[in-house]
C-alpha cells in the first residue's frame, strides 16, 4: 500500500485561505472543496490566525518603541563625537609637553 505524502502549505497560502473565510468571500465548505482541505484543518488555521492577530499590534508598538530608542542613542553618540572633537582641539591649544602618543606629562 503506497504511503500518502503530507502536503506542506506555505504561511502565505494559509493566510490567504483564512482571509477568504473570515471576509466571507467563500464559505468554509467551498474552501475545503476548492483546496482539498479537511474542515478541521481549516478550523485550526482560522483559530490560530484569530489567536495571533493581536500580537501584530503589540509588535508594531514594540517596534515603534525600539526605533525611538535607537534614534535617542544615535543622538547621544553624535553629541559624544562632537564633544570628543572639541576636547581634542582644546587639548592642542593648551601649553604643555605631549609625548609621542599625544599624552600630557
Amino acid at each position: 500500500m503506497p504511503r500518502r505524502t503530507r502536503r506542506v502549505f506555505t504561511p502565505e497560502f494559509k493566510a490567504r485561505v483564512v482571509l477568504e473565510l473570515i471576509s466571507g468571500q467563500r464559505s468554509h465548505a467551498e474552501l475545503c472543496r476548492q483546496h482539498q482541505l479537511s474542515p478541521s484543518l481549516l478550523t485550526l488555521w482560522k483559530d490560530t490566525f484569530v489567536e495571533r492577530v493581536p500580537r501584530l499590534f503589540l509588535e508594531d508598538a514594540r517596534l515603534d518603541h525600539e526605533q525611538a530608542r535607537i534614534a535617542e542613542l544615535e543622538q547621544l553618540v553624535g553629541r559624544q563625537a562632537l564633544e570628543l572633537e572639541i576636547l581634542k582641539k582644546a587639548s592642542r591649544l593648551l601649553p604643555g609637553n605631549a609625548d609621542r602618543n599625544g599624552r600630557w606629562s
